[in-house]
């Protein structure tokens, strides 16, 4: 006749729900929105983004600039060290910072030239629709694959007239470039 002892690991305590271990990162975001969607009113914690790790500042005045030879058996060698060290650290976080800015702007560049090219490409397909469905409601034709035809046949006609303007652009580009490389001054050895 033992008496009931305290709710040990294997037998739950009331009021609360079983232990449940998350085996899978699925089940263990199941298990966080589960706690989170139990009390809605409670403010949840997003943590901010920390900042960037930046190098001290150089000084603003430097007393006495020292260099590496200041002698032999200086003690102010290290003075040295640590300030040169400190100094190609600063450049090459500018550095870092540089490239990561320059890889930036290209990043927008790309992003800006595929916005281009796909609302190009949206304005050539709706011209393309609504050419077919224009004549499609002309009431004179009535064969369809007629249609369809003179519909594929027009949209070829504008690639064609679209890609020879770029070959001509092209085409006067290299002739530019022709007639540069004729300008320059050319150096033939001769027998001597």
């Amino acid at each position: 006749m033992a008496a009931p002892s305290a709710p040990g690991p294997s037998q739950p305590r009331e009021g609360l729900p079983a232990l449940f271990i998350p085996r899978t990162a699925a089940e263990e975001q199941r298990v966080r929105l589960e706690r989170l969607m139990r009390n809605p009113e409670k403010t949840v914690l997003i943590p901010e983004k920390l900042n960037e790790w930046a190098p001290r500042p150089p000084p603003e005045f430097v007393r006495d600039v020292m260099g590496s030879s200041a002698g032999a058996g200086s003690g102010e060698f290290h003075v040295y060290r640590h300030l040169r060290r400190r100094e190609y650290q600063r450049q090459d976080f500018m550095d870092a910072m540089a490239e990561k800015q320059k890889l930036d702007e290209e990043f927008q560049k790309k992003l800006e030239r595929n916005k281009m090219i796909a609302e190009e490409q949206t304005a050539k397909r709706r011209r393309k629709r609504l050419f077919c469905c224009e004549l499609l409601n002309k009431e004179d034709t009535r064969d369809h694959v007629l249609l369809h035809a003179v519909c594929v046949l027009e949209s070829d006609q504008s690639q064609e007239r679209a890609s020879s303007k770029e070959d001509e652009e092209d085409s006067k580009e290299e002739e530019e470039e022709k007639e540069d490389d004729a300008e320059e001054l050319s150096f033939v050895m001769g027998r001597g």
